[in-house]
């Protein structure tokens, strides 16, 4: 057990879920709490602030997509082992997080001990990355990215270009917002993109497209 406890960051959107994490970790003498936090943006202010040991994130929440949050996190606070936390093991999305230096990739039906034992390794000095996916995901993990976006990312891309948001993309095209953050995951790892703004730019130049216009300012 450590000197000091392990201080941790929670950052998920499901209140119910976040306080059950929350309570196995605080029954644990060698954990604390820190901060917590219901969207990306709100969580990157808290690791900001705390600097913790671990933060244990959410990968669909409300706000950036979790590619831009854990490079963000990864900017303010490198020394923070980031565990993500997902009901999917999408192989894309796992690669591409790795690639962003995550410490793990949890599916929410681990163990109370695969949790507890996750987070500890993930305090320790130890370089390796955690995974906890299904045998599935590991063994589609050596296919072929495809490199072109498909007519509906495309369309993402465009209204992501035009400034809206996750909720008025998914409006605009009649499906969910958890739809559309899919889209952007895709996106961003078939361009090789950390933001929006960069896979805005990527996108343009990779396509050879003329960016849409922005609204001009009234000078009076």
């Amino acid at each position: 057990m450590p000197d000091t406890p392990v201080r941790v960051v929670l950052v998920d959107d499901h209140a119910l879920f976040r306080d059950g994490i929350s309570q196995i970790l605080r029954s644990e003498p060698d954990f604390t709490i820190v901060g917590e936090a219901a969207d990306g943006k709100a969580g990157v202010e808290v690791i900001r602030r705390e600097k913790p040991d671990v933060v244990l994130l959410d990968v669909e929440m409300p706000g950036p997509p979790v590619l831009e949050t854990v490079a963000r996190v990864r900017a303010i606070s490198p020394e923070t082992t980031i565990l993500i936390l997902s009901m999917h093991d999408d192989p894309l999305l796992v690669n591409r997080l790795i690639a962003l230096g995550i410490g793990g990739y949890l599916l929410k039906n681990v163990t109370r001990m695969e949790l507890l034992s996750a987070v500890r390794s993930a305090a320790g000095p130890s370089d390796q990355v955690i995974l906890a996916v299904s045998r599935g995901s590991l063994l589609n993990n050596d296919k072929p990215v495809p490199d072109r976006l498909s007519s509906r990312e495309q369309e993402v891309m465009e209204l992501t270009a035009r400034a809206m948001s996750n909720a008025q993309i998914a409006g605009h095209l009649n499906i969910s917002e958890a739809t559309v953050k899919r889209h952007l995951y895709n996106v961003f790892g078939k361009l090789g993109a950390v933001s929006r703004i960069d896979a805005v730019n990527k996108y343009y130049k990779t396509d050879r497209r003329r960016p849409p216009r922005q609204p001009e300012s009234d000078p009076h």
